[in-house]
């Protein structure tokens, strides 16, 4: 494990009353080697720099810690999950969560799976589309909470996610610095499934200052009987 970038990373953390133990120091330290070897054979990110990888996505990831109060949260599904974000991180700094990872690539699903024994963390995963999963009762309206990051605009992703939140749950859409024209976009994808805006919280990440914002919706009723539509269809014909 380098040293020098994990007392950097819980110094930022500590910041945010966020602090490390040694065990989770050394999933993190895994957790970067397992992703820098695996995209060697798989394209799983771009950012393969130790800083970064440790900014852009492992303290990203876990930001969102910062806004929920994640020790009240039981259920979680993290949808179009990738190479594990924001899930695995959250479930490393809180593995009491149930997590629940969903994604259409197999072979990010056999990444996944092999990371989760490497760091000896317990999870779900599910190769799937989130149109087809949405609509299985085992996943449609059960989750505490439901992440998504970097995979669509809001108008595309509330049809994507929400069908998956309990009622009273909650939704938190991670994204970069268009969150304000993203949600007058989904205005109407919020109607029509249930939604309403709790928050839009805004964050600078170390170092580069870049900017995030993550947008916090409230399922208020069960999902309507024709969401999700088929797969595909959000995509090409978002709603409104």
């Amino acid at each position: 494990m380098n040293k020098e970038i994990a007392v950097q990373f819980n110094e930022w953390l500590s910041e945010r009353k966020i602090k490390l133990n040694d065990v989770q120091l050394n999933q993190f330290a895994i957790y970067y080697r397992e992703l820098v070897e695996w995209n060697e054979k798989m394209n799983l990110t771009a950012i393969t720099e130790r800083e970064q990888v440790y900014v852009k996505h492992f303290y990203d990831s876990l930001s969102l810690s910062f806004f929920i109060d994640l020790d009240h949260v039981k259920t979680m599904a993290d949808i179009g999950s990738g190479a594990g974000f924001p899930g695995i991180p959250l479930l490393i700094l809180y593995p009491h969560l149930q997590l629940t990872i969903i994604d259409s690539l197999k072979k990010r699903i056999g990444f996944l799976q092999h990371l989760s024994e490497q760091l000896g963390v317990k999870l779900q995963t599910i190769h799937g589309r989130a149109e087809d999963l949405g609509r299985d009762s085992v996943h449609r309206d059960q989750y505490d909470l439901v992440t998504a990051r970097a995979v669509a605009r809001l108008n595309v992703l509330n049809e994507f996610c929400l069908p998956f939140v309990k009622p009273a749950g909650r939704f938190a859409a991670m994204k970069g610095s268009s969150a304000q024209e993203e949600l007058e976009e989904a205005n109407f994808s919020m109607k029509e499934l249930r939604a309403r805006l709790i928050d839009i919280h805004r964050l600078e990440l170390p170092g580069d200052q870049a900017e995030r914002h993550i947008i916090v919706l409230e399922k208020t009723a069960n999902t309507p009987a024709k969401y999700p539509r088929s797969p595909g269809i959000p995509l090409k014909k978002p709603l409104g």
